[in-house]
């Protein structure tokens, strides 16, 4: 049996995750705002501010410093003759193999915040379903996208 896979997604995904995780706080921040506004003006009891700001906090942590770095440390992926093997997930540890065989085609993704950072996402379709591999180099995803383009071509033509 192999070990996990061995190659990791560029750091520059922290930064992305984390403007991701900044997005989200301001959207719930237009909430909180309201909730305390609300708060003052049909006299609710303190607790229900107090409250509001405490989730605001608590999700500030762990969508801007938690999660991007525990979402880059665990991310993992290799790519090898036969098959393609993907390794996420923080509480619950996902594996997958996606068999060379079965890839149908591979795309690179950059919306403007990954552009911004010089990075792509590849995505692997399969009959099934479409796998990715986040936040790569942006040169990194197109020779592994041109590299499994070959390898599936290889693995259809032994079929």
């Amino acid at each position: 049996m192999r070990g996990e896979p061995q190659k990791r997604i560029s750091p520059k995904a922290l930064k992305v995750w984390r403007l991701h995780g900044v997005m989200q706080a301001v959207v719930l921040a237009l909430v909180v705002a309201c909730v305390i506004v609300l708060s003052m003006i049909f006299d609710w009891p303190v607790w229900i501010m107090a409250s509001a700001i405490g989730v605001l906090l608590l999700f500030i942590y762990i969508m801007i410093f938690f999660l991007p770095t525990i979402r880059w440390k665990r991310w993992r992926y290799e790519v090898r003759e036969q098959e393609i093997e993907l390794q996420r997930g923080f509480i619950f540890v996902k594996r997958t193999l996606v068999p060379m065989v079965r890839v149908q085609h591979v795309d690179t993704v950059q919306g403007p915040i990954l552009k911004r950072y010089d990075l792509s996402t590849i995505t692997i379709s399969t009959a099934a379903t479409v796998h990715e591999i986040p936040a790569l180099d942006t040169g990194e995803a197109d020779e592994l996208r041109h590299s499994i383009s070959l390898l599936a071509r290889v693995a259809e033509d032994d079929v």
